[in-house]
């Protein structure tokens, strides 16, 4: 027997059949395809708290039951069909489960244990019910679990959040109608359903209430329906559910009966009660929305299709035999090398236009910089107090018997050993900052090239890193040498050595005379400054004239070796730099993946087969 809910065969909703059926099958097609885990949303009529309501548009019974029944998202596919026997199904977890009227309601209870498990806890991983059935209002309708505050036994904590999060994810969009389903017993403005529609949609302008229970609370309620205190901009509709063991026809005749006969619900106009209405009501405001949204879901399809297309595009070519495998990895490993000397060698960042921490030669040229700057300041300036005393203890230590007025090799060395062993964990210092500078910038682009290639991506990687831990090992051997080279031996040809230690050796007559006067206690040098020379009154004059050249002779070659240390230190990494781009990244990289020993065809073949190549 049909269920008679409204006339299907009445000229004005034929017509919304006729043309709304298609479109919803799109629509519910899109559902499937899960298109909205791309961003894109589809219209949708949502539900929360009262299955009832859904029931009586289905003519079938969900689970019912104390605390939260709907614990997953249901959405609700009903479809007008010819044949008198209905046809139900489920859809979940990728399968379809065919069902009937008697065992719906169980089955939807197994399959929702099987998606949000077993207790009270919910899921937002959505079950699907679709009903083909003589009678039934082509609908697509999503009922989701209602609002529960406080925790009962075998529910989280936090179940409130957890409602209200899947609630806002569906209610959100301005695609969605929002179904509030409002008991006639109680003040619309408090209940919590409104309150959140409220909070995305202000104006109501997308939320249709229905309001259940009128039987049992019909005082006032056209006031309430009629003044919209809430802001309800599609209307109310009032209905009777079915009570007890009735069954939906008998529920829809004793609702006709209620909304006629009912002193005070008689009055409210027939235009906004009843099961039939609310239907009709649903489907106008559905096939409403479904135009209006279509255009832009077509838009937003076609934008990901041809952003997908793009990036299908960007994916390897389909490989054929080794030979195009290795061809393919050996134009990767080029492509790289080429990107890594445009952007380390020779300046050039039109691969990065925006990423200025890959704009290595400027960030190579800061780190040398600041490399220098730290060497010129580790040693301390003793001009305020100390001028002088430094050299002269080094000097009495060091002396010995020989000729006067030579100034002491020994003093000269251990001069020499101790500044540069208060700079020698510098170097090291910017040699650890480099190279790992380097690894980000030489990882980034490797794995920028070989991204199609998921098989390579950690062996490319696992490579790069172990040669960059072996060049820096390099430079820090290198620098060991330097440093003890620095420490042992005192030698420049520069010129500019000799000039220095002859114009600052020119000051040191007057810095003499001045300090056989006592009214100088600080002396003016071109190379300190103001230095106080307070406790070299009383010193033997030919200790301070011997400390006084020592120390210019110290100072003039010092500069020689902070330059020499910078500019050696630029040329061997920028030379190891090269070595690795040029030569050593590609063969590194070929040994990791093919390996040293064993059988390299072997290697080769499994490398094809990393690549995409299917012999079979």
């Amino acid at each position: 027997m049909a269920l008679a809910t409204y006339n299907h065969d009445a000229p004005i909703v034929s017509s919304y059949n006729d043309r709304i059926r298609p479109l919803l099958d799109t629509v519910d097609r899109l559902r499937h395809l899960k298109i909205m885990q791309e961003g894109i949303q589809l219209p949708t009529i949502v539900s929360s708290g009262k299955s009832s309501v859904l029931e009586s548009l289905a003519g079938i019974s969900l689970p019912r039951g104390q605390g939260i029944c709907t614990r997953v998202p249901l959405i609700m596919r009903l479809q007008n069909h010819p044949n008198l026997q209905p046809q139900l199904s489920l859809e979940f977890n990728g399968k379809v489960v065919p069902t009937d009227e008697e065992s719906i309601a169980d089955s939807i209870s197994l399959a929702t244990e099987e998606i949000a498990g077993k207790g009270k806890g919910i899921s937002d991983t959505p079950l699907t019910l679709i009903v083909k059935k003589n009678g039934v209002p082509d609908l697509t309708m999503v009922d989701l679990p209602g609002i529960t505050r406080v925790p009962v036994h075998g529910q989280p904590e936090d179940i409130y959040e957890q409602i209200s999060k899947t609630i806002m994810e569906y209610i959100t969009p301005e695609e969605s109608v929002i179904l509030n389903v409002l008991s006639a017993s109680v003040d619309f403005s408090t209940c919590e359903s409104i309150r959140m529609s409220q909070r995305v949609d202000k104006l109501g302008q997308r939320t249709l209430a229905v309001v259940t229970k009128a039987d049992k609370s019909p005082e006032g309620l056209m006031e309430k329906v009629t003044t919209d205190d809430v802001s309800i901009g599609l209307g109310y509709v009032c209905v009777r559910n079915r009570i007890g063991e009735e069954s939906y026809e008998e529920a829809r005749a004793e609702e006709v009966k209620l909304f006629q006969t009912h002193p005070l619900l008689s009055k409210i106009d027939k235009s906004i009660v009843g099961i039939p209405v609310l239907a009709e009501r649903l489907m106008k405001i559905q096939a409403t929305i479904i135009a209006k949204c279509l255009p832009e879901i077509v838009r937003k399809i076609n934008e990901n299709l041809t952003a997908n297309i793009e990036e299908k595009s960007k994916m390897p070519k389909s490989l054929a035999s080794v030979a195009d495998a290795m061809s393919t990895f050996m134009d990767m490993l080029c492509s790289a090398k080429e990107t890594l000397r445009k952007i380390i060698l020779q300046g050039e960042f039109d691969e990065f236009p925006d990423d200025t921490n890959m704009h290595c030669t400027a960030r190579l040229s800061e780190m040398i910089n600041k490399f220098s700057e730290e060497l010129q300041s580790a040693v301390g300036n003793d001009a305020d107090s100390g001028f002088l005393v430094h050299e002269m203890k080094v000097l009495e230590e060091t002396k010995a018997i020989g000729l006067p007025n030579f100034v002491s090799k020994a003093a000269f060395r251990t001069l020499l050993q101790k500044k540069v062993n208060a700079i020698s964990a510098i170097p090291f210092g910017h040699i650890e900052k480099t190279w790992g500078y380097m690894e980000s910038v030489v990882v980034r682009v490797l794995l920028q090239h070989c991204g199609n290639y998921p098989q390579l991506v950690s062996a490319t990687k696992r490579a790069a890193q172990n040669l960059i831990a072996k060049k820096q090992q390099q430079s820090i051997v290198w620098m060991k040498d330097v440093v003890e080279m620095e420490k042992l031996s005192d030698y420049t040809c520069n010129p500019d050595y000799t000039a220095l230690w002859n114009k600052l050796m020119s000051e040191q007559e007057e810095f003499l005379n001045k300090l056989k006067t006592i009214n100088f206690y600080r002396i003016n040098t071109s190379r300190f400054g103001f230095v106080n020379v307070f406790h070299l009154f009383g010193v033997n004059s030919s200790v301070v004239q011997e400390a006084f050249d020592l120390k210019m002779r110290m100072t003039a070659y010092w500069d020689i070796v902070l330059r020499r240390m910078v500019d050696n230190m630029g040329l061997h990494l920028l030379f190891s730099i090269q070595k690795l781009v040029s030569k050593e990244m590609q063969s590194e990289i070929i040994t990791e993946l093919i390996g040293s020993e064993g059988n390299i065809k072997y290697h080769i073949h499994i490398l094809s087969m990393d690549l995409g190549y299917n012999s079979c």
